[in-house]
């Protein structure tokens, strides 16, 4: 299959409107959708976002390859898109962004579709063919570029096998490397990162072997031989590989995109002799001072929570809202006052919604230890973390205690897999299948039973804490948690806010709902609402697609997406986060002095009615906006004031 088969004329947008990486995301999903290549804008474009979470897809050099593979995607099919005047991405060189190849593949594509985007990809390293691409002006001359660029390609493979060929019947001098390179979907960055590694490679006379994890499965797969004969391994992946077989090797791990923008870094510390020893047990050797085979001990943390995290809060976000629908319900339709205490549950209707959204809110304990242990320890980790996060459920250790099982669940398994590392290999499969989740399970399950007492009493004690909040105490909380939202929109700490603003719904839902919870969001509408009334009162210092941007943001700000006001953070942070901080803080103050409680985990403007004051609510957002907004607008500069 030839590539401009997936690069269709109809699904090209050579003047792209979109001045940030949200908008452009949008239109180009709705351009798929318009001409019929995916069947839902939304599950595609959740598959899209969802790898966006990953890293951005934003390369660099004026490129973005936003790609996602799920149920949605009709056809395989490749959407080129070109900005003018560039797009704030997020790209990882933090520059604009100016071409988009928006990728579609469907959760069967077949392996022709899958080479054919690998080679798009790989076309995409080289400089001249990006340059020709942004002088591109109609479909057919982008269609022209890319069928020469692809008969090139196919004659240079030809050149490249017959010369392997010939190297293979002589004895080589040449240092040598192996690579492994991987991403989260296996469509785009896995090739990109496997050409930049070989091109460099052979720039630099050494010789390279790369492996790629793909969607198509493992291709140019490692052999003994070939990692025994190895100076140096890079491993350029953003999802797990097989690690083990690098055991005692020099290791440099990196995420994908390093291998696409730092190949010769890579390489050379690949080769120098002084890139960490990795071993089999998943550590680096105690000489190991910058963390780089695996990562620093914070990255690694973080990473592992977040994995725990991402994949918990669809189970609280889904399940939170139809618990909150059952108490809206059964308060439309009225409740006897002796049956308040059946609140959600009292009508019939009401009691379906809850026994939904319960089943859902069920799992978030047990997931979220469940793949922070398998972040840690790969998949026999899974059943002894998801265990753990039951015993905590039941334990009434609750979030933190999950959290903490989680990670030990993690780490009592690689450390069995320690222990039986000496075991003979035909003991291999039945380890995986019982030795682990059997000792695993006994050894955590144990130590959650007592960790879980003093969990308890932190947490009933942290939970009787939140539910007598009132007045001064509710305010200062509040405060904390709504300028955390706005201290970097989307970042770490507005993670953190976010993550124990859901915890304390868990336990608060039934009593009406979580003033912590409703100090959160209304601190994360407040940043992009503060964007536009700030675009709004001082025209003069905005350029006309940053006012335009600024209506944008009144849809960001009430739908909860704090992301939307990023850009003009970006740009200006040392006057934007400030502002935003003191209008999210004031926000998320008054919201918790006036006890306003939320049911649901998200939605903004669209779970209004979820709320115990909504009038005020949505008062006390629109005061934090306006602050922030004029004092953002008082401390801009003009445009023309800044170089």
């Amino acid at each position: 299959m030839k590539i401009n088969e997936l690069l269709l004329k109809d699904a090209m947008i050579m003047d792209l409107q979109a001045v940030d990486k949200k908008g452009a995301i949008d239109e180009m999903v709705a351009k798929l959708y318009a001409v019929g290549r995916i069947s839902d804008e939304n599950v595609y474009k959740d598959g899209i976002l969802a790898r966006e979470a990953q890293t951005s897809t934003g390369l660099g050099d004026g490129i973005a390859m936003p790609h996602a593979k799920n149920s949605a995607v009709k056809e395989a099919t490749v959407l080129f898109a070109k900005s003018q005047h560039g797009v704030d991405y997020e790209a990882l060189d933090g520059q604009p962004t100016y071409l988009f190849f928006m990728i579609a593949a469907p959760e069967g594509a077949n392996d022709t579709h899958l080479q054919a985007l690998a080679g798009l990809s790989r076309l995409l390293i080289n400089p001249a063919f990006v340059d020709k691409l942004k002088t591109a002006t109609t479909p057919e001359e982008v269609q022209q570029l890319f069928a020469a660029a692809e008969a090139q390609q196919e004659a240079d493979a030809l050149a490249e096998e017959q010369a392997a060929s010939v190297a293979a019947e002589t004895t080589s001098e040449r240092p040598y490397l192996v690579a492994v390179t991987a991403c989260p979907t296996g469509i785009a960055h896995t090739y990109m990162a496997e050409d930049a590694l070989k091109k460099k490679a052979k720039e630099l006379g050494i010789d390279i072997k790369v492996e790629t994890n793909g969607s198509e499965g493992i291709k140019n797969r490692l052999t003994e031989a070939d990692i025994a004969r190895a100076a140096g391994v890079i491993v350029a992946a953003d999802k797990k590989v097989e690690m083990d077989r690098f055991d005692g090797k020099h290791l440099v791990n990196r995420p994908v995109s390093d291998g696409i923008r730092k190949t010769e870094q890579l390489i050379n510390e690949a080769l120098s002799g002084k890139a960490p020893v990795f071993h089999g047990t998943g550590q680096a050797s105690a000489s190991d001072e910058d963390g780089s085979a695996d990562g620093s001990i914070g990255q690694r943390i973080y990473k592992d929570l977040m994995n725990g995290v991402s994949h918990m809060l669809p189970f609280v976000i889904a399940g939170g809202i139809m618990i909150a629908i059952s108490f809206m319900i059964d308060q439309f339709i009225g409740v006897p006052q002796d049956s308040l205490s059946q609140l959600g549950s009292y009508n019939q209707s009401a009691a379906w919604f809850n026994q939904i959204g319960s089943a859902a809110f069920g799992f978030m304990l047990p997931v979220l230890a469940g793949f922070i242990a398998s972040s840690i320890s790969d998949r026999p980790g899974l059943i002894v973390g998801f265990a753990a996060g039951a015993l905590a459920s039941s334990g009434g250790a609750g979030f933190l205690g999950a959290l903490i099982g989680g990670f030990l669940a993690g780490y009592v398994i690689k450390f069995l897999r320690s222990l039986f590392k000496g075991l003979p290999k035909s003991l291999d499969g039945i380890k995986t299948i019982l030795f682990y989740p059997v000792f695993g399970l006994l050894i955590t399950g144990f130590l959650m039973l007592l960790i879980n007492v003093p969990m308890k009493a932190i947490n009933d004690g942290l939970n009787t804490f939140l539910t007598g909040l009132s007045g001064t105490n509710a305010a200062l909380l509040g405060a904390l948690l709504a300028a955390m939202m706005a201290a970097d929109l989307g970042g770490p700490i507005n993670k953190a806010a976010y993550v124990f603003g859901t915890a304390t719904l868990a336990t608060t839902v039934a009593e009406g709902g979580s003033v912590v919870m409703a100090s959160v969001m209304a601190g994360g509408m407040v940043p992009p609402l503060a964007i536009f009334v700030a675009t709004l009162l001082f025209k003069n210092k905005f350029t006309k697609d940053q006012k335009e941007a600024g209506l944008t943001n009144i849809v960001m700000g009430l739908s909860f997406v704090t992301e939307g006001a990023i850009p003009f953070a970006a740009a200006d942070p040392l006057r934007a986060i400030p502002s935003f901080i003191i209008g999210s803080a004031l926000t998320g103050a008054l919201v918790g002095a006036f006890n306003i409680q939320l049911m649901a985990p998200h939605g903004g403007i669209f779970v209004v009615l979820l709320l115990s004051k909504p009038l005020l609510f949505l008062l006390f957002i629109l005061i934090g906006a306006i602050v922030s907004g004029i004092i953002f607008g008082l401390l801009k500069k003009e445009p023309e004031e800044i170089a």
